[in-house]
């Protein structure tokens, strides 16, 4: 009985194994819908930030993203009151974590990117812009609090 017992488990996987090929053979098309439809989390849509920048936040999503750090840093002062900690100052933090950094990397990829527009306005045969005061511009308006 037992020897019995060894081929029915070998069979009934045999069958399993192929019966899940065929499904995934089968479901490739399945797969390729997957994310095409309505099912997408408001960050892969472009909100919040997420897929094309900052621009796509509305003032609404902006005010509400502020006060909900607001809440958080609000409560982290109350921690580190019962601690006996100094309170942070919440509008200066509020301001260190939204303003976006700007390390060197930023700065060369905004620097080809004004570079690149030279080029463009060369073909059109408009004179080229200053590439060093435009790179500050640009970073001027990516961190004012404006910028949304």
């Amino acid at each position: 009985m037992h020897s019995a017992f060894g081929y029915v488990i070998w069979i009934v996987c045999g069958i399993g194994i192929v019966i899940a090929g065929f499904a995934l053979a089968s479901s490739g098309k399945v797969w390729e819908e997957i994310g095409k439809r309505g099912l997408l989390m408001e960050r892969e849509r472009g909100f919040a930030g997420g897929g094309t920048g900052a621009s796509a936040m509305s003032a609404a999503a902006v005010a509400e993203r502020d006060t909900e750090i607001r809440q958080m840093l609000e409560a982290r002062n109350a921690r580190r009151a019962r601690r006996g900690e100094a309170p942070l100052d919440v509008e200066d933090e509020l301001r260190r974590l939204t303003t976006p950094a700007v390390d060197d990397a930023l700065r060369a990829e905004i620097r080809d990117l004004v570079v690149a527009r030279n080029h463009r306005r060369a073909r059109r045969g408009q004179p080229p812009l200053d590439v060093e005061a435009e790179v500050e511009r640009e970073i001027a308006a990516l961190t004012s609090p404006d910028y949304h």
